[in-house]
């Protein structure tokens, strides 16, 4: 099953690390190249996108996907972690809540929304992952961060300290200080209790498949999604034959080298093809000694 190469959406469960879950997927397909795009936390689970074979050249390109996300709230705690799963760290009373207050205060994190990283996050200060001194018992200050979320809404309330929220939202935001933050709008502090990812770009969790069924193949083939499905957006371009070592060597690609130039356009990722209809490479159009030309972007091969 080596010469596997293609998109997996996985479920992942919780209890495990999305490593876990690449370790997984290595020993059920017996291939050692395998990634994924975009972690989740141990506790949470849905959907993670595993990408096998060539397809890990994806994986910079699949990571920038706008993500979806289920969440619980558990109002009335504070924790180091901003997840039950932490140190509790503070603790108030919750005020009598309703719908439209509830609808009011996360509507407040509509588009754009400054973010500060939680110490439990895998970003770097200074060469240290900040979970790292975390757990070392160490806060250093990090800088907020931009991040958008495209909609927001409440869609369960659970109890008076308790409700649901389904979040669509840009790479990079983190859930868990979402409802962190909603808790500092509210006054009384807040957690987040769980998480289930339920979209990344146009995987869902409907589409998901769980790691026992890599090894049935019918399963596989049927759910196997081919790289360059993953930039249907980019236009195609077809080269000459006289031009696909250039191509194959990730050489500068010029008008003339192309069947369908009538479609470049200046600052423009296209997907491009051998003589044979093979996806090769994507590359970029710009404008260099007063013509257009196309220079590569990532090999695909």
């Amino acid at each position: 099953m080596s010469d596997i190469n293609g998109i997996i959406n996985i479920y992942k469960e919780k209890g495990c690390t999305s490593h876990d879950v690449v370790m997984k997927v290595r020993k059920a397909l017996n291939i050692k190249k395998v990634g994924h795009a975009g972690t989740l936390d141990p506790d949470a689970e849905g959907v993670l996108t595993i990408c096998i074979g060539k397809a890990t050249k994806a994986i910079e390109y699949m990571t920038e996907k706008d993500k979806e996300y289920v969440a619980t709230v558990k109002l009335g705690i504070a924790t180091d972690t901003q997840d039950i799963t932490g140190k509790v760290i503070d603790e108030h009373e919750v005020p009598k809540l309703d719908e439209c207050d509830l609808e009011n205060t996360i509507n407040k994190f509509t588009l754009g929304y400054e973010q500060v990283p939680p110490m439990y996050s895998a970003i770097k200060i200074n060469g240290r992952k900040l979970y790292e001194l975390a757990r070392e018992g160490k806060e250093v200050e990090r800088e907020a961060r931009s991040v958008y979320i495209t909609e927001i809404e409440l869609t369960k309330i659970i109890t008076n300290d308790e409700f649901e929220i389904r979040v669509s939202c840009s790479k990079g935001t983190y859930i868990r200080t979402l409802c962190h933050d909603i808790g500092k709008v509210i006054g009384c502090g807040a957690c987040m209790k769980t998480l289930i990812r339920t979209r990344v770009g146009k995987f869902t969790l409907e589409d998901c498949i769980k790691i026992d069924q890599l090894t049935d193949n019918n399963i596989l083939s049927e759910k196997l999604i081919i790289v360059e499905n993953i930039f249907e957006n980019y236009g195609k371009i077809y080269i000459n034959e006289a031009s696909e070592k250039t191509l194959l060597n990730g050489g500068k690609l010029y008008l003339k080298n192309i069947q369908n130039n009538d479609i470049i356009k200046e600052n423009t990722i296209y997907r491009i093809y051998d003589a044979n209809n093979e996806f090769v490479a994507l590359y970029r159009c710009i404008y260099e000694n007063n013509e257009n030309v196309l220079k590569v972007e990532k090999m695909m091969r």
